[in-house]
């Protein structure tokens, strides 16, 4: 009777092996829901992969966690290092983290008035220093990233604490490597000491070639959703049929008193908005197609028919209304076939925007 995303552990594992093997230096990030699979589970999951590093050749000395709020529920369960994707301020959840962890967490820094501020309230901080792409998310400038390097000074004592600077790129369908290239410029440039690139979204060929015209670099990859969920074949969602209720036409039935548009079933089934379920995110797609895509679906939702993300042999039925908190009603029509009660059926979801009752890993 739950929302369960069930996990073949064999061949998840073997594909978790097999990217850490294929991407030296990675940093597996472990942030927000756990893409479906929740922090915990994720840091868990990469101290076994620390744990694993005679089989990789990859040892996996550091994860990445969203927020400061994450630092605890991944230090409990992963015995490395935790840098903080957040950028750290003066002020919010990175006052609050735990004297404890202190020595454990690898603070973002992207202002230099953030890099004096963390210095002077612990010296011992350590940081990377994270650039301005063209996300225009976080970052330094070229000016902002010799700023910096002049905070830290010309001493090595002055500098201790730096361990290298990141860069996280946008969602780009074309190569990066011209924009990284201007970045690691700007980096010899600034004359800060140190030659570790954390950065995210690039391809395997991208990094390889990185690493072929950089070699006194070390280009430490940060991924999540190619690791964790790189093979959809090893994860399967299902829902559980509830309730099933034959229905003629005209007959009212759900929360809004919506007519049935013909004969058909009624099927209530697991999952509903407080799993993600019908909380759909902007996809960022501006193609004429997805256009039009928004636009049917807003005109089905007029008229109270809209696909939901549940399957019924291999077909997504229709929303009979709007989703339920825990649950939803599909409307199925004459002449399909009706599951059973009792019955799984598959659901299709955004793993970082779903939250499961339950998941099993065999």
């Amino acid at each position: 009777m739950s929302l369960v995303l069930r996990v073949d552990g064999e061949r998840w594992r073997s594909h978790l092996l097999r990217t850490v093997r294929t991407h030296p230096g990675i940093v597996p990030v472990a942030k927000g829901n756990g893409y479906g699979l929740s922090v915990g589970r994720l840091a868990r999951r990469a101290q076994w992969l620390a744990d694993h590093a005679d089989d990789t050749g990859a040892p996996v000395d550091t994860i990445a966690v969203g927020t400061y709020d994450e630092v605890e529920d991944a230090a409990s369960r992963y015995a490395g290092d935790l840098l903080v994707l957040t950028p750290w301020r003066p002020f919010g959840a990175a006052l609050d983290l735990d004297p404890r962890l202190a020595s454990r967490v690898v603070h973002t820094v992207s202002r230099p008035d953030d890099l004096a501020a963390l210095r002077e309230r612990d010296p011992d901080a350590r940081f990377v220093l994270e650039q301005l792409t063209s996300m225009l998310r976080h970052g330094m400038t070229r000016r902002g990233l010799a700023a910096a390097a002049a905070t830290l000074g010309p001493g090595r004592s002055d500098r201790r604490g730096l361990s290298g600077v990141a860069m996280h790129l946008p969602l780009n369908t074309t190569s990066h490597l011209g924009e990284v290239s201007r970045l690691i410029n700007d980096i010899v440039a600034s004359g800060l000491p140190t030659r570790t690139v954390f950065v995210s979204h690039l391809t395997a060929a991208e990094l390889d070639r990185l690493a072929t015209t950089y070699p006194d670099f070390t280009i430490r990859p940060r991924i999540g959703t190619d690791l964790w969920l790189g093979d959809r074949g090893a994860l399967t969602v299902t829902a559980t049929v509830l309730d099933v209720h034959e229905v003629e036409r005209g007959d009212t039935f759900g929360y809004r008193g919506r007519s049935a548009p013909k004969h058909g079933h009624i099927v209530v089934v697991s999952g509903g908005t407080a799993h993600g379920i019908g909380l759909e995110a902007p996809t960022g797609d501006q193609s004429l197609k997805a256009r039009a895509a928004t636009l049917a679906r807003g005109g089905l939702d007029a008229v109270g028919f809209v696909r939901s993300p549940f399957s019924i042999d291999g077909k997504q039925r229709l929303f009979a209304e709007p989703p339920h908190m825990q649950a939803s009603m599909l409307f199925v029509p004459s002449g399909a076939r009706v599951p059973r009660i009792g019955e799984d059926i598959e659901v299709r979801v955004r793993f970082t925007a779903t939250d499961f009752d339950r998941v099993v890993v065999d």
